[in-house]
């Protein structure tokens, strides 16, 4: 007896579990954090070159705008590190058990924007 496969798939009824979403967002930011770090090594090299150019590289990143996007390079920065670290301890077998596997995927998840919005206040 041969299977039904559907023609094409349906991207918009498929629902990634968790623990996928993480490993996606896990992949995104590790690439918006690949192509951010030449524009943050500029910020920091022209900050410190010389005072006046301090001032005014202080005044762009104190722009609403810029203030955005740098919360959300702290996002992405932390929530690699934080799936990074769920990802080592998967790497070491620990925690592959699906319940376990599913909250440390929400936890992983709840810890990265917790710090976000944390940091983020703070330096805003």
């Amino acid at each position: 007896m041969q299977k039904q496969r559907p023609k094409h798939l349906d991207l918009g009824k498929i629902r990634l579990p968790v623990p996928g979403i993480v490993s996606i967002l896990h992949r995104i930011s590790g690439v918006a954090l690949f192509f951010a770090l030449p524009l943050l090594i500029y910020l920091l090299a022209g900050s410190l070159s010389a005072a006046e150019t301090f001032d005014s590289y202080h005044a762009v990143v104190a722009h609403p705008l810029m203030k955005l996007i740098l919360i959300g390079f702290l996002w992405a920065f932390l929530h690699h590190v934080c799936a990074g670290v769920r990802f080592l301890f998967l790497d070491i077998h620990k925690g592959l058990e699906l319940q376990t596997a599913r909250a440390t995927a929400k936890i992983v998840l709840a810890v990265s924007l917790s710090l976000t919005v944390i940091l983020g206040a703070i330096l805003w």
